[in-house]
């Protein structure tokens, strides 16, 4: 069993992407300096490169543990964090179970009325770490440290069809269904001219009644403007309905979630349970983001969730791959019913990761390796660039 944490080095993780997530630079989209788009349709910002944070604890007995977070923006606000309280606060705590140093790092600034953003992600980096650390320590794989032993399969379902017309991007999804994959995500944006009934009648009648069909609205609707939107698309079955209205319209949620047939998902933006209780009862699917929550907040939402009878389905932003996999075998424990594969950056980032889990014929499948399993390689480390020691 480790003893204190001696040690906390802290890195940026970017590496260039062959085309931006949603696609590069067009109509819709402006550049913002060097390394941002924003998108006209939602108003978000989007990295032209992969971008994050990277972290490694080292024990006084020598073991250590990897952790990660959003990087995006601002990555440098994270790292001072670490070295101005988190991580002097963490040197002096005897880590013996990461949920109850989670809560001690978080109690800090509660009061301050800092409880998420920035913050948040922070603790999500440490606390991955942590329990990579703890389980390492214990020889057994993450998984295993929170209730489930052994590897297992995960179902994937495919996020985003980056063509540039309705037919290409039916013949992408065919042929990933032709693959094993028989779930997919589409978003808002990514239709001919708006059409999203369009989009889904080409998906549909393309792939058949089998086919699990998810559309992402990337918060553009006002609760109306939503449900018109679900009810025109119900002769199409869609799986899931993601993100209509902004995430901080808590009544607006709610109303689209009664008022809608399909299952309305939320959650990819939130940081810990306290996100999820006022919104009990408006989500019938949640989504926690590993890189937002870490282990600790995503199995409390999931907890939470699963008594209220909602189905967990992971979001999956990808970094460098260290927290996809700490989500993979997080969302492994608690029983999720799928995971987000993004698939234009998951295995192109995997290969700097000793250990990552693979996705293919329709799953991820995830061994029983210790911690969360992932090392970066060689290849790893030459796209990290040190940024703080402790």
């Amino acid at each position: 069993m480790h003893k204190r944490i001696e040690k906390i080095e802290v890195f940026v993780f970017e590496r260039p992407r062959d085309a931006t997530y949603l696609g590069d630079l067009g109509e819709g989209q402006f550049a913002l300096g060097d390394s941002h788009i924003v998108r006209r349709f939602n108003g978000t910002v989007y990295p032209r490169f992969d971008r994050s944070l990277v972290l490694r604890l080292t024990d006084t007995d020598g073991a250590t543990g990897w952790g990660e977070t959003y990087g995006l923006v601002a990555p440098k606000a994270a790292a001072a964090l670490i070295e101005d309280l988190l991580g002097p606060y963490l040197m002096m705590l005897d880590p013996a179970r990461p949920d109850a140093t989670w809560d001690a790092l978080y109690e800090l600034q509660r009061v301050r009325g800092y409880w998420g953003g920035y913050l948040a992600d922070t603790l999500a980096a440490l606390d991955i770490a942590l329990w990579d650390l703890y389980s390492r320590s214990r020889g057994e794989s993450l998984q295993a440290a929170l209730g489930k032993p052994g590897a297992g399969h995960l179902p994937a379902y495919v996020s985003g069809l980056p063509g540039a017309s309705k037919a290409e991007r039916l013949e992408l999804a065919q042929n990933w269904q032709a693959r094993g994959f028989d779930k997919v995500k589409i978003p808002v944006s990514h239709s001919d001219d708006g059409d999203i009934t369009g989009e889904f009648y080409s998906l549909r009648n393309g792939l058949g009644d089998g086919q699990k069909i998810a559309v992402d609205v990337h918060w553009t609707c006002t609760a109306d403007d939503a449900i018109a939107m679900a009810n025109s698309l119900a002769p199409f079955n869609p799986w899931f309905f993601e993100a209509p209205v902004a995430s901080e319209d808590i009544a607006a949620q709610h109303a689209v979630g009664k008022a809608i047939a399909c299952a309305l998902a939320l959650g990819e933006e939130w940081r810990t349970e306290w996100d999820y209780r006022p919104r009990a009862g408006a989500a019938s699917i949640v989504q926690p983001e590993m890189g937002h929550t870490g282990v600790t907040q995503f199995l409390r939402i999931a907890e939470r969730g699963r008594k209220d009878g909602t189905q967990l389905i992971p979001h999956a932003t990808i970094g460098l791959g260290i927290f996809a996999n700490a989500s993979l075998r997080a969302g492994l424990a608690a029983q999720a019913e799928a995971h987000e594969f993004q698939h234009t950056i998951y295995p192109a980032n995997a290969v700097l990761l000793d250990g990552a889990a693979t996705c293919d014929a329709g799953a991820f499948h995830i061994p029983d390796s210790a911690g969360h399993g992932t090392i970066p390689n060689e290849d790893g480390m030459a796209h990290l660039r040190p940024l703080l020691t402790l």
